[in-house]
């Protein structure tokens, strides 16, 4: 189910931002597809329960794939905004995220260079192990953290953003995320999600300057619920 301004969950709010677990399947700003996107959605739920007449300001901070969960920030100022903005480009929010794969990764724990080439053809980055043109620099370190009875649980953090980053390394190893049929999944999951979850992510408040931590919830199915 996507979110609605009814069912949203907010997982931290104030003056400056707006702190919320993306659904697999929302949009977290519009596309060509033209399905409403959560940043409209979180404007509507600012609108209604702060009782702001006329346009609602709303940045968007960072985004989440479609087919992945998990806590994505949304700045209600500019200025927030702004300081948020740079704070990404300084690499100074930490964010970590959940994947379930099939396939055991080699080391339980490694930190994963690759080159990763964008295709917007087909929406796809390829990895590779050397520089080649077009390819920016991708970094993430990834541990196991819990075996479940099919599959294994990673722990990943990222040291670059780049697109489709998590999905592209970790099929580059042979450990392509449950439900991913884009990057060498079988099968695909039932409601068109991945095994992703952006599960947690540390930063310093833009404005107020206190360090805030936010946890995501797991969505809700069988596998996520042996994960905890």
């Amino acid at each position: 189910m996507l979110s609605t301004k009814e069912n949203l969950q907010v997982l931290h709010e104030d003056n400056h931002i707006v702190v919320v677990n993306k659904r697999p399947g929302d949009i977290s700003q519009g596309d060509k597809t033209g399905d409403k996107p959560l940043s409209d959605v979180v404007k509507e739920y600012v609108k209604e329960k702060y009782n702001k007449p006329g346009d609602v300001f709303l940045g968007v901070v960072h985004r989440l794939d479609r087919p992945t969960s998990g806590v994505i920030i949304f700045a209600r100022t500019s200025k927030a905004l702004e300081r948020l903005n740079k704070m990404l480009r300084e690499k100074t929010i930490q964010k970590t995220y959940w994947a379930v794969v099939k396939n055991q990764p080699e080391k339980e724990n490694d930190t994963l260079i690759n080159f990763l080439r964008k295709n917007p053809k087909n929406n796809k980055s390829t990895a590779y192990t050397k520089e080649i043109d077009g390819s920016k620099k991708a970094v993430l370190h990834y541990k196991t953290i819990k075996k479940l009875d099919h599959y294994f649980l990673l722990e990943i953090d990222l040291e670059t953003g780049r697109h489709h980053q998590i999905r592209s390394q970790l099929s580059f190893i042979g450990s392509p995320i449950k439900g991913d049929l884009k990057y060498g999944f079988k099968r695909s999951n039932k409601d068109g999600s991945i095994h992703l979850h952006a599960r947690k992510i540390n930063f310093i408040h833009p404005v107020s300057k206190e360090e805030i931590s936010v946890v995501a919830p797991l969505s809700k199915d069988p596998i996520w619920d042996s994960c905890t």
